[in-house]
């Protein structure tokens, strides 16, 4: 089932938002059409990408869209402030994941594309403060590791520490 999924976290990913949100379901999946785009979709989601916009400056493009939930797969890391971006959502389920802060390496930074940098390397806590601040009710939280196959230390510490964080949250009612 899983062979054509070309990376670990692909799998967790997956399995995580079938675990939240079944197929069919409609879903924004913020950021451009990527590889994961595809799976959900042969998985029996609807998917719309966002257009390459810099959501620091447009975040309301995201209220374009009338879908089920929102989805954010290693996007908000790379936002001046991802904050602005989630108190647009107007969906009601929002599931997202992103890379943890390792102690033992710095934040990614691309040298040769200013789109693939790193501003936040989020701690957990953090994250979900992010989250509930910007309106939303943390449901269920996952964490998973990225091992690599080379050798060294970060390779050995990579196999045991947390790199990716899952969250499924929901939007708080206003009452």
């Amino acid at each position: 089932m899983y062979s054509t999924l070309p990376k670990k976290r692909y799998k967790h990913t997956l399995e995580f938002l079938q675990k939240h949100l079944p197929a069919p379901a409609t879903i924004l999946d913020l950021g451009v059409r990527n590889p994961f785009s595809e799976i959900m979709e042969e998985n029996g989601y609807t998917v719309y990408n966002t257009n390459g916009e810099d959501l620091d400056v447009l975040p309301q493009v995201v209220k374009e869209y009338k879908v089920d939930a929102v989805t954010a797969f290693e996007i908000f890391e790379h936002l001046l402030a991802p904050f602005n971006v989630l108190r647009e959502i107007e969906a009601t389920k929002i599931i997202t994941t992103v890379p943890l802060k390792l102690w033992f390496t710095s934040a990614y930074r691309s040298k040769t594309d200013m789109w693939d940098r790193h501003y936040h390397e989020f701690e957990d806590w953090q994250y979900d403060w992010l989250l509930e601040k910007s309106g939303w009710n943390i449901v269920d939280t996952q964490k998973w590791t990225s091992p690599i196959n080379k050798l060294g230390v970060r390779p050995i510490l990579r196999k045991y520490t947390p790199r990716y964080y899952a969250v499924f949250a929901e939007k708080k009612s206003l009452k």
